[in-house]
């Protein structure tokens, strides 16, 4: 019964969006995950004692005033590749929330610069199973990493229903940008990967997140983001993601006002990444015009900006044959060039 009624609690957000071109561009570039649809069992335990001590403020993406213990990790790894081999990995650092990785290396490249890939909310990790999308992270000597964000997938459990991304907005976005400080961490234990060249790509909410851990992790050299969330005032107002039945909730001050040190904006030009990308899909309404055209405004000198104005064009550079993220590969690859040089590269 518990299951039938998250499918309709669920089934009732994904209706949101305000036309089938939105519906469809979504589709391509999110690969909702049916996982979503059902919550994970309890996995909180009174006797567990690893996490005594910790303390996390939601209020900003540093991790200056929150102490996270990190738990030993357990993976498995999947070698049945001849040219890659995957890892998945269970790491965690709070109390009743296992964040699940997926890490993807080309064989026979040491020590490989990485890419951490977010999604947007309700994403799931469905995509990294799949041995196309894998061939493809991996493309030219790239390791590559996934994970979801708070209240997403398997990190949806032992929450009332009317608990999701957007009325927990501030603890997902912080606790988010968090998780992603903590994951580079343990990818600099491992001692495999390049960490002098770690890039990151994110859409919609991920998007947002990964601009909020940018802004305060230096480690992240190039950023690339997909449509980012924000501008919380006119996002909730006006965004076709938002159920109507609960927008009310998500405009008063109150809300707003929670998840105003969080806001976006006022974070992207904080950015530490040496090279910064911002694509937009001018076709969509999903994330609003005048959201879109605040990011742009926000963002920092030097960016460079990516538009698609149809669908044709979106699915020319995230379709079958994607080239979206030879971006990032490509600026990750030159990256000892930008130390030696003071120039920028024009926007386009």
């Amino acid at each position: 019964m518990r299951t039938i009624i998250h499918w309709f609690h669920s089934s009732l957000r994904r209706r949101t969006v305000g036309s089938l071109i939105v519906a469809f561009a979504l589709l391509l570039s999110a690969r909702l995950s049916f996982a979503q649809l059902t919550a994970s069992a309890p996995i909180a335990d009174p006797s567990d004692r690893r996490f005594v001590g910790v303390s996390e403020d939601w209020t900003t993406p540093s991790l200056e005033t929150s102490h996270l213990i990190p738990a030993q990790p357990l993976f498995f790894t999947d070698d049945s590749h001849p040219d890659y081999t995957v890892y998945f990995i269970h790491l965690q650092w709070r109390w009743g929330d296992p964040l699940d990785v997926y890490l993807i290396k080309p064989n026979g490249v040491t020590n490989p610069p990485v890419i951490l890939n977010l999604y947007s909310y309700p994403e799931d990790l469905d995509a990294y199973r799949n041995e196309i999308f894998q061939r493809a992270l991996i493309k030219d000597g790239f390791a590559a990493v996934g994970f979801v964000s708070a209240l997403t997938g398997h990190r949806y459990h032992d929450r009332p229903f009317a608990e999701w991304f957007i009325s927990d907005l501030q603890e997902c976005l912080g606790t988010t940008a968090h998780d992603v400080q903590m994951l580079l961490d343990y990818l600099a234990g491992r001692g495999d990967l390049d960490m002098t060249r770690v890039g990151m790509y994110g859409q919609g909410s991920g998007g947002a997140i990964a601009i909020l851990a940018s802004a305060v992790e230096p480690r992240i050299k190039v950023l690339d983001v997909l449509d980012p969330w924000g501008d919380w005032p006119d996002f909730m107002a006006s965004s076709p993601f938002i159920p109507e039945e609960e927008r009310a909730e998500y405009v008063k001050s109150d809300y707003l006002k929670k998840v105003a040190t969080l806001e976006t904006r006022d974070w992207l030009p904080k950015i530490q990444a040496k090279k910064f990308r911002m694509q937009q899909n001018i076709f969509s309404t999903y994330t609003p015009p005048t959201v879109k055209e605040n990011m742009r405004a926000a963002a920092p000198p030097g960016t460079t900006f990516a538009f698609y104005q149809t669908i044709p064009d979106y699915i020319a550079v995230f379709g079958k044959e994607s080239t979206n993220l030879d971006w990032v590969k490509h600026e990750l690859s030159v990256l000892p060039l930008w130390e030696k040089s003071t120039n920028t590269v024009a926007a386009r």
